[in-house]
């Protein structure tokens, strides 16, 4: 069967990169003997469809260049959500190619519960990722309170807001609000 692999981290700023997914992946191949014709790497997040060697593996999918796309979990395929998930798939499907998840065998277009736990697994994903941006905001709460930036309440961003709306520099705002110009930037 003739495979590729698709490989994705969100960042290789903390360390991560693809090759720790790519050496399993290729030994899976190997074991499963597929033949190994070509991988798809990005390093950006999976909460967007515009990775650079995503749409170059659609492409290709679409012109049959291959039978199967292995990745190492659907997380690392897509954080998009259940409706974009469920289409990739469909996608692949209409292109007469298959997919599997290397992590969750059960992830396999050959699989007789396949809707269902794609289904569930995307919702799954996307719920890590929100999570993930609560924990991110969360972190910078808290080092905004350390470093003595003003906290303000919602109803004096609604007034930024407005008055921005209205045409008025952030310098004027800062002083109608008593608060420095940067902090009325942050909240416009």
């Amino acid at each position: 069967m003739r495979t590729v692999i698709y490989a994705r981290v969100s960042t290789t700023n903390k360390g991560q990169d693809v090759d720790n997914q790519l050496g399993v992946l290729r030994e899976y191949c190997q074991k499963m003997n597929y033949e190994l014709v070509n991988e798809y790497m990005d390093e950006v997040s999976g909460g967007t469809s515009d990775r650079p060697a995503f749409k170059k593996m659609f492409a290709d999918a679409s012109k049959r260049k291959w039978d199967l796309v292995l990745f190492w979990s659907l997380d690392r395929f897509t954080r998009e959500g259940t409706r974009a998930t469920i289409k990739y798939m469909e996608q692949l499907e209409s292109y007469g190619v298959g997919f599997k998840s290397y992590s969750e065998q059960y992830i396999d277009s050959c699989g007789i519960f396949k809707d269902v736990v794609i289904s569930l697994l995307s919702t799954l994903a996307r719920q890590e990722k929100v999570r993930l941006g609560e924990r991110v905001r969360a972190g910078l709460a808290r080092s905004t309170k350390k470093s003595g930036r003003p906290q303000i309440d919602s109803s004096m961003i609604d007034e930024i807001k407005n008055l921005k709306q209205q045409g008025i520099s952030n310098r004027k705002i800062g002083k109608h609000l008593n608060l420095s110009h940067s902090t009325v930037g942050l909240y416009v």
